[in-house]
């Protein structure tokens, strides 16, 4: 069967090839001459239309050169514009860089809120007594490179050293405990861990001077600073609330519970609901972050793990709204 087959495929495509040639053709000889002739002319059209294409492209290609080499003679201060642009796109009222500018900065009593320099300034004999002073109270230091500063600051002469303003001052951990236990029998205290979102910070600190908390503890690492959009966003609430920046806010727990303090985690998987807690008592409310909540090791030293009941299909509240809510039941009693 292939081979009859074959020779019927073959056969066919002979008298196909035979019919093609002279069937066809022959019968339209004039109609073929025009034809060619007009292909030969559009193909001569092609090569003409081809040749401009190309000559305008070439032309197109040395116009989108010509800029590259015009912006270098234009601006040959490549820094310059990138600190224009950044400067246009970010505000930098509360940034102070420079070696004399900074040290005067340190020196005062100025609030401030983070700090960038290099391994030269750190070790240096005038700066370094300041800044192990700052980092001490709260005040976040980080050690980068030249390069990372300039990226930081976009190109700004930074002279090695950087800083960020605090729109409020803060207060030791003692400072609070004694503050906040001297104005109310059972203050409530609020505790943030890894929120870095500025304004979930700002709305906490509206919500927890709203129902009369009597301070905040934030973490000198993995939490947003009391910067520009967080005052903002707290709509005046961070001018009468006490704020606390610690180093480590496990150990800061423990300082609280030494001082009579309990400390209640909010967690989705608490066992005890918020609305059933009835201790009354110095109390610590933490607030973990959206996405990973309380750290296991804050967790070990909470006292209670409370939860929110939730009705409606959504699993999850924003940590702000959380800490909003836990704070209304919490007072209310």
């Amino acid at each position: 069967m292939k081979n009859s087959s074959n020779k019927f495929r073959g056969k066919n495509n002979k008298d196909h090839k035979k019919n093609s040639d002279f069937g066809y053709y022959s019968k339209n000889t004039n109609r073929s001459e025009k034809n060619d002739r007009f292909l030969n002319n559009s193909a001569k059209n092609k090569k003409v239309v081809n040749l401009k294409n190309n000559d305008e492209n070439t032309f197109s290609s040395l116009k989108r050169r010509n800029p590259r080499f015009k912006s270098n003679t234009e601006f040959p201060n490549k820094n310059s514009d990138m600190h224009q642009e950044f400067t246009n796109k970010k505000n930098f009222d509360d940034w102070i860089w420079g070696k004399h500018s900074v040290y005067e900065a340190l020196s005062s009593d100025r609030a401030i809120n983070r700090i960038w320099c290099t391994s030269e300034i750190f070790s240096s004999d005038k700066f370094y007594v300041l800044l192990k002073d700052l980092k001490s109270k709260g005040v976040l230091i980080e050690e980068v490179s030249w390069n990372r500063l300039s990226q930081l600051t976009y190109g700004a002469a930074h002279q090695g050293v950087a800083l960020q303003l605090a729109c409020s001052k803060t207060i030791s951990l003692e400072q609070l405990i004694d503050f906040s236990k001297h104005n109310c029998p059972n203050p409530i205290l609020v505790a943030l861990d890894g929120i870095t979102d500025p304004h979930n910070v700002g709305a906490i600190i509206r919500s927890a001077e709203a129902f009369d908390c009597k301070g905040l503890i934030i973490p000198q690492r993995r939490s947003a600073g009391l910067t520009g959009t967080v005052a903002k966003v707290a709509a005046g609430a961070l001018e009468h609330l006490h704020v606390s920046r610690v180093v480590n806010l496990n150990r800061a727990l423990e300082e609280l519970k030494k001082n009579g303090f309990l400390v209640a985690g909010l967690s989705g998987d608490g066992r005890i609901s918020i609305s059933n807690f009835q201790e009354k008592a110095p109390l610590v409310v933490v607030v973990g972050s959206e996405d990973r909540g309380i750290s296991l090791l804050t967790q070990k030293k909470c006292d209670f793990i409370l939860s929110i009941s939730l009705k409606g299909k959504t699993s999850s509240l924003n940590a702000s709204v959380a800490a909003a809510i836990s704070l209304f039941h919490l007072t209310s009693k």
